[in-house]
């Protein structure tokens, strides 16, 4: 019995060793997990500053996050953010689905470019569906931990245009807020591969509807255009 009980008590040691651990080093996990497969999903570099969560309430922050662009276009990045707040169900963190009551980006600077025949967010979507893969790996990935997010919000997004013909340069686009609901929630649960597709694509609707590629074509040719009269100008 006394060897029985020193086990039990070895055992508990470790147990709240190993919940100490994780509880310690959560923000450094989430930071790494979030760089790996973010990186691995879009084929572009992602970063994180820093991750703090709170275990106590489930409120948390991700601090300096972007998204690079994936090979072949020329502008920095395609969303550079400085604060994204988060605020998860902590009731739901040990099933199969969890619930994210509220992720709230605010001040992203996004740069939308259009490439040879994509555009930078064109690019990224296609190489989150290739890394989500078909239809037989979706259903061995079925007992994977899924995710509901009731309220997303994008907020006082600042976002530039740039295309191939401009070289990396970029001009100022409008683009009104964004606020998606309940992702996930009609099936049950969607994998963090699947909620990416439909923020990327959510983000590049608003974009695509903020900007037209021939229009910035067509302006800048009538900029050149004035500027070159004007040059022309000068010498009669």
């Amino acid at each position: 019995m006394k060897k029985f009980a020193a086990l039990a008590v070895l055992l508990a040691l470790a147990l709240a060793g190993g919940a100490w651990w994780l509880t310690h080093n959560m923000d450094s996990l989430l930071k790494h997990a979030i760089e790996k497969y973010g990186s691995e999903m879009t084929r572009a570099k992602v970063s994180v500053g820093a991750v703090e969560i709170r275990p106590a309430d489930g409120r948390g922050v991700i601090r300096g996050l972007t998204v690079g662009n994936p090979a072949g276009f020329r502008t920095a990045h395609a969303i550079k953010v400085a604060e994204i707040e988060v605020a998860l169900d902590i009731g739901t963190l040990t099933g199969s689905v969890i619930t994210v009551k509220k992720i709230a980006v605010k001040a992203p600077e996004i740069i939308y470019e259009k490439g040879d025949s994509l555009t930078n967010f064109d690019a990224i979507q296609k190489n989150i569906a290739d890394y989500l893969g078909p239809a037989d790996r979706k259903a061995k990935d079925a007992d994977a931990k899924k995710l509901i997010v009731e309220d997303l919000q994008v907020t006082g997004a600042r976002a530039q245009a740039s295309a191939a013909f401009m070289n990396g340069k970029t001009v100022g686009i409008g683009l009104p807020d964004i606020a998606l609901k309940n992702l996930g929630k009609s099936k049950g649960g969607a994998t963090p591969g699947e909620l990416g597709q439909e923020i990327v694509a959510a983000i590049k609707a608003r974009l695509s509807a903020a900007l037209s590629f021939d229009s910035l074509m067509k302006s800048m040719d009538a900029a050149v255009d004035k500027a070159g009269g004007a040059i022309k100008g000068l010498f009669k």
